[in-house]
């Protein structure tokens, strides 16, 4: 039973950070790309930021030079370092997971957490 859980969100000021931590836990060989996405009520779900096993990373023109996504192979552990957070960034938060196991390769994804900037 692969899950992704996420933690880190919650109520920011604008101009504010916040890091968000997504944790891949159960029976897997490997992972390979890993992405954060979120949506916000009304609006589509969008890719935020991925890094691919090798570093290569990938942002949305929205979150350039704001956001940086990393990750730590060691604890299946992706990250997402926001900062100067805008009122515009508020929205559920999803990590997702290119996941290979004993017999498969699929993606997955988190329940998702809620990001919240405002004064």
């Amino acid at each position: 039973q692969v899950q992704l859980v996420e933690s880190g969100g919650g109520l920011v000021q604008p101009g504010g950070s916040l890091r968000l931590s997504c944790v891949v836990s159960g029976s897997i060989f490997s992972i390979d790309t890993m992405a954060w996405y979120r949506q916000a009520p009304g609006k589509q779900r969008e890719l935020v930021a991925s890094i691919t096993n090798g570093g290569s990373t990938k942002y949305a023109d929205s979150v350039k030079g704001r956001f940086t996504i990393s990750r730590d192979n060691a604890k299946n552990t992706v990250y997402l370092q926001m900062n100067s957070l805008k009122p515009e960034d508020t929205a559920v938060h999803y990590c997702k997971a290119f996941i290979t196991g004993p017999a498969w390769v699929r993606d997955y994804w988190g329940q998702g957490i809620q990001v919240t900037v405002s004064s």
